[in-house]
């Protein structure tokens, strides 16, 4: 009991130093917010910031973390039957995966869009945010099929979803910025979802299916 009210307290604080974090963002921009200025405005240390957040980046992306745990264990537990691509349809189009930031409050994903397409910094966070969802995924794809240090194909595979996951971002992203409403943002973000991967099944339509 101990360490699990310790565990919700240390993510109270996460939440708390983020969304602090965001509404500075927000308020004057990525680039002109300091750590310091976080911690401060959130009352703790800065060191405090830092043991939650490791780049200043990641206050704005930090909680993608369990977005991309959902990803993959989606793609681990699915049934002996489901392909990788099948599963990985299934969490992008479910109301836990991207639907759910498309979803989102239309002006409060229009400002966050605009925050991040403004910094560099961001944009390159983001890159690496990416290509550690593909490692994850392509972790995951190697040991279910027992595959060597030097075989490609989960590497293949994993860069192939993430890249969809990517160009459905990207969507979702300028959709916003150009004012679409919500609605009209997640009927794109199924159409194009769908597309992506009907194309992608033709190589991958078997990938993964009746595993051990």
């Amino acid at each position: 009991m101990e360490t699990s009210l310790r565990e919700r307290k240390k993510e109270r604080t996460r939440e708390h130093i983020g969304d602090v974090a965001l509404r500075l963002f927000l308020e004057r921009g990525f680039d002109a917010v300091t750590v310091g200025e976080v911690a401060r405005a959130a009352d703790v240390a800065e060191k405090t910031v830092f043991n939650y957040f490791p780049t200043k980046e990641d206050l704005v992306y930090g909680r993608l973390e369990a977005f991309e745990g959902a990803l993959v264990e989606a793609i681990r537990s699915r049934e002996p039957r489901e392909s990788v691509v099948e599963a990985f349809e299934r969490f992008v189009l479910s109301s836990g995966g991207l639907l759910a930031g498309a979803a989102a409050d239309r002006e409060r994903l229009k400002a966050v869009s605009e925050m991040i397409v403004r910094s560099p910094s961001l944009l390159a966070r983001e890159h690496q945010v990416f290509a550690r969802y593909t490692a994850s995924l392509a972790a995951v794809l190697a040991h279910e099929a027992g595959a060597g240090a030097r075989d490609v194909t989960p590497w293949v595979v994993a860069n192939a979803l993430i890249g969809v996951h990517r160009a459905l971002v990207e969507f979702v992203r300028g959709e916003t910025l150009a004012g679409k409403a919500n609605a009209t943002v997640v009927r794109g973000v199924r159409t194009r979802a769908r597309g992506a991967l009907e194309l992608l099944s033709d190589g991958l339509r078997d990938y993964g299916r009746g595993r051990a």
